[in-house]
């Protein structure tokens, strides 16, 4: 299965068995992959479900439904402010891969990227495409940018963190050693680290700020240390 071309199709293509490509995936699969009639590939909806299908003209016909355990036993949301330049497309592909739920873009106080909805669109696409490579049955949520304060305030997770590089806070390893909830949010900061007063805003918020070591890591490494720490505790 592993060897099988991977794509991912909306409900609305899915029709008694049938799958209608798109303009996209037709040209990928028949022209520059060249699959013939009755080669097998797997199509995934990105929200669990995958199926063994093959070429059948023009379409695809579902042969069987597969199980997919790949995915993660702990809900990971990623707060990540928005690094400058195309630092989170990296962001991400890698944390897609890594296992993360939901990554919401956040605008802080030092935040210099105010991004257009293009780059949202490009963002899904990218969570996507990193999903069929690493074999994911479900694809991550990316929320809008939304403001620091108002994310802060509305996120619902059972376990809440904010890494902070300076200050004397516990590792995030040892925080989550042996004690990981179901619903894991973790807020990763801009370049120059939050304010004073976006920390005090978020401890307020029952978030625990938390060290990912004693090194400055850049906008873009940091939430793919946290998420890997996270994915490493909870699956060993």
């Amino acid at each position: 299965m592993s060897q099988l071309q991977r794509i991912t199709i909306q409900p609305f293509q899915l029709q008694q068995g049938q799958i209608s490509f798109t303009p996209q995936q037709q040209h990928y699969l028949l022209r520059v992959l060249r699959l013939q009639e009755g080669d097998k590939f797997i199509a995934m909806d990105g929200m669990g479900k995958w199926w063994l299908a093959q070429v059948a003209g023009d379409q695809g016909q579902v042969l069987e439904a597969l199980q997919v355990e790949t995915e993660l036993p702990v809900s990971i949301t990623l707060m990540l402010a928005l690094p400058k330049g195309n630092g989170f497309d990296d962001v991400v592909r890698c944390c897609t891969e890594l296992g993360v739920a939901c990554i919401v873009p956040i605008l802080s106080d030092r935040t210099l990227l105010n991004p257009s909805p293009q780059k949202l669109e490009r963002w899904r696409r990218i969570a996507a495409e990193a999903a069929e490579q690493s074999e994911r049955s479900f694809i991550p949520t990316i929320l809008e940018p939304i403001a620091f304060t108002k994310a802060i305030n509305e996120c619902e997770a059972n376990q809440r963190f904010i890494c902070e590089a300076r200050g004397h806070y516990l590792h995030l390893s040892k925080v989550i050693d042996n004690n990981l909830s179901r619903e894991i949010a973790i807020a990763t900061g801009p370049e120059g680290g939050w304010t004073d007063q976006e920390i005090a805003i978020a401890q307020e918020a029952e978030f625990q700020p938390i060290s990912l070591g004693r090194r400055i890591l850049r906008a873009v490494t940091a939430p793919m240390v946290a998420v890997s720490l996270i994915a490493a505790a909870c699956e060993l």
